[in-house]
């Protein structure tokens, strides 16, 4: 039976996703800055800016975590049926 292999994340990946975060951030911000607002709006927006990026990293880490739990769970139900299957034994006679 094959282990499943969870390829590590690329460095590359892991930078454009950076950027892209960054990026992103950056100019939602700028765009908040520059409104021809008041105050009271602009702080607003910004607050519902940190709010979503908050709550974005939240769901990440529920997502991880709940995959995470299922790799165990299927691990640890692959060793009790290995377990099972090398102790059972077919021509063992078992009495009535």
């Amino acid at each position: 039976m094959s282990a499943s292999i969870q390829r590590p994340t690329t460095t590359a990946f892991f930078v454009q996703a950076a950027i892209s975060f960054g990026i992103s951030l950056v100019t939602m911000a700028y765009g908040i800055a520059k409104l021809p607002l008041g105050d009271w709006e602009r702080g607003f927006l910004a607050l519902g800016l940190v709010f979503v990026v908050t709550s974005s990293f939240t769901l990440a880490k529920c997502v991880r975590d709940r995959q995470e739990i299922g790799e165990v769970t299927h691990r640890v139900d692959q060793a009790r049926l290995e377990k099972l299957i090398s102790e059972h034994d077919p021509f063992e006679v078992k009495p009535l």
